[in-house]
């Protein structure tokens, strides 16, 4: 009987016949902390006694409060530099970029397991890895021993057919399939993307469908590890770094879920869940007061390339903000030798520096009473972005762009094909 990704890569990593529903201890090669859970990390390793770390790569990110909006912060981002410093531990500093690009930019490789003090780890699961997020003590035990125990996940074989139309893209799959689960349907489930359109797909909008997979409860998003993986590797001067990585044609998955991206129209999730999702003609008279490109999800450099291409020309609308983050200080450069900041910003954009910036809502772009934002994020519930008072919509980044120009909610498809045409 074959296998999984899952049960692969926890296979490979424990030494064991890793099976769904069995329980293993594999070995840990990626343990990273952020700067909201890694102050709790470091003193449950200062508690433990953990003077030097062991996994293979350990790092802490300052990327949620990036640059520190607080003293208090400050302190933690002190506390983070000096236990890393002693302990042998990588520092990610601010003005670095977001947790997850940073960790499939240098650091995850197919095949590893990581593990992380956020949700958001699995995005790695698109180079083929087996990455999840876990507590504070769970990760800080991780780091310092170099294993961790699993439950393997059954599996969930999300298999894509077809071809997306002009103005849809992956963003807009993994909000169709979050609805169609549910926020729970897929609890500790590993989702598995493939299919000819995962086939074709860019590794960054790979990221973006592993990225939400825990938006349906998932353990782990994974892709196998391709051609497309091998290109992005090279890329980064990582070739070295890549091995194919496959499921077995005979494994067992508890679900086959087929879907047309042909028949997918561009999603809005409506506030306060991420399953709360609609097509975007169900959300075309809402009036936008902030329109925010960026964040782990929707950051990378293929994102600004769409939204720059939108933009260029055009003004946002009057009483439309539009902040725009790059994920990492390289998607900063790319995009600034590109043009593409110098057209946000003559549309009337405000450029915030490599980070997590409103996403989270501990600084910048933190919304107003009743105030409404249309976001390339991951997550819309209360408060999220530092209002409970506030209402956010996420979509795609040719959503979002379209909606900053037009003042309100609005379907970029039409745009697209006039572009098309120019």
């Amino acid at each position: 009987m074959g296998k999984t990704l899952a049960e692969k890569i926890l296979s490979a990593k424990s030494g064991e016949d890793a099976r769904a529903g069995g329980i293993v201890i594999a070995k840990v090669d990626v343990a990273a902390f952020q700067d909201g859970t890694g102050p709790l990390g470091v003193r449950q390793l200062q508690k433990m006694n953990v003077t030097k770390v062991k996994a293979r790569t350990s790092i802490f990110f300052l990327d949620h409060a990036a640059p520190s909006p607080r003293k208090e912060l400050s302190n933690d981002h002190m506390l983070l530099r000096s236990y890393a410093a002693s302990a042998g531990a990588i520092v990610s500093d601010i003005g670095d970029g977001v947790i997850h690009q940073r960790l499939v930019e240098a650091y995850v490789k197919p095949g590893d397991v990581v593990i992380g003090g956020d949700s958001h780890t699995c995005t790695s699961g698109a180079l083929g890895a087996f990455a999840t997020g876990m507590g504070s003590t769970d990760v800080a035990v991780g780091m310092a021993k170099a294993k961790t125990w699993f439950r393997v996940p059954v599996t969930y074989r999300i298999e894509v057919t077809g071809r997306f139309q002009p103005g849809v893209f992956s963003k807009d799959l993994i909000l169709y399939l979050i609805g169609m689960l549910g926020a729970d349907g897929a609890t500790y489930k590993a989702l598995e993307f493939g299919g000819p359109v995962i086939d074709r797909m860019s590794m960054e909008s790979r990221f973006t469908l592993s990225n939400m997979a825990v938006e349906a409860g998932a353990k782990v998003g994974l892709i196998a590890s391709d051609k497309v993986t091998r290109d992005y590797l090279k890329a980064r001067n990582r070739l070295k770094e890549w091995k194919p990585l496959v499921p077995d044609p005979d494994a067992v998955y508890e679900k086959v879920i087929t879907i047309d991206a042909g028949k997918i129209p561009p999603q809005i999730a409506f506030p306060h869940t991420v399953d709360n999702t609609r097509p975007v003609t169900k959300a075309t008279m809402i009036k936008v007061d902030q329109a925010f490109i960026g964040t782990c999800t929707n950051g990378r450099i293929e994102d600004l390339k769409i939204a720059a291409r939108l933009l260029k020309g055009k003004k946002r609308h009057p009483r439309t903000r539009l902040v725009i983050v790059p994920a990492s200080r390289g998607v900063f450069l790319e995009a600034m030798n590109k043009g593409y900041l110098d057209i946000f910003v003559k549309a009337g954009a405000m450029i915030i520096g490599p980070g997590c910036g409103p996403c989270v809502g501990v600084h910048q772009g933190v919304l107003g009473n009743g105030e409404v934002c249309i976001s390339t994020a991951n997550r819309n519930f209360k408060g999220r972005m530092g209002n409970p008072e506030g209402f956010v919509y996420l979509a795609s980044p040719a959503t979002v762009a379209v909606s900053a120009i037009k003042g309100k909610i609005s379907d970029p498809r039409p745009l697209f094909r006039s572009l098309k045409h120019t």
